[in-house]
């Protein structure tokens, strides 16, 4: 009796959903108790499809229901934190990153090198950059707070326009207050 245990009889517990918010329909995965990827409609890095599991409706599923609930209070000013369950499968260093934007405060921004130099390496930069852009959970790990060294706008695998709403969503009063225009 040896060799390789028969899974052809397995139960997938990887699972999706489209949730609708003001930011178009997000793919949200979720697997097992942790939501796994979040992802804008046109994303730059979607996951193929045969990597989401089974599709769910989002009332069905309390996890995926719950995140997304959650994402809708934050898109409606009503949020600044997450508290479901997540789980990343990156490279270590990708790992070290997405650690790094979750303690990003809300409505604040850090820039690639900052982070970094974080990390111990100012030369790692471009490579920063590319953990960001691959993020898995866009919104609730907030790469979007991420921004060029001089403030400007860079690459978001959601899109520019969306990375903009992000970040006007949480800019503190007293900026939007002393802003022209």
């Amino acid at each position: 009796m040896g060799g390789t245990p028969d899974m052809s009889n397995a139960i997938t517990t990887r699972r999706h959903a489209f949730a609708p918010t003001t930011l178009g329909d997000l793919l949200i995965i979720a697997e097992d108790d942790a939501v796994v990827g979040i992802y804008f409609p046109g994303h730059w890095y979607p996951p193929a499809a045969a990597d989401s599991g089974e599709r769910v409706e989002e009332a069905d599923d309390g996890l995926i229901s719950t995140t997304a609930a959650q994402v809708r209070e934050y898109l409606e000013g009503r949020r600044t934190r997450f508290d479901v369950l997540l789980r990343t499968n990156g490279d270590a260093f990708s790992e070290q990153v997405w650690t790094i934007l979750r303690d990003i405060p809300y409505g604040q921004t850090t820039t690639y090198g900052a982070i970094a130099l974080a990390l111990g390496n100012p030369q790692l930069a471009q490579r920063v950059g590319q953990a960001v852009g691959h993020n898995p959970l866009s919104i609730v790990v907030p790469c979007h707070r991420v921004v060029g060294a001089d403030g400007s706008l860079t690459g978001f695998a959601g899109g520019l326009d969306r990375k903009r709403t992000l970040l006007a969503l949480e800019e503190p009063a007293e900026v939007r207050a002393a802003r022209l225009f």
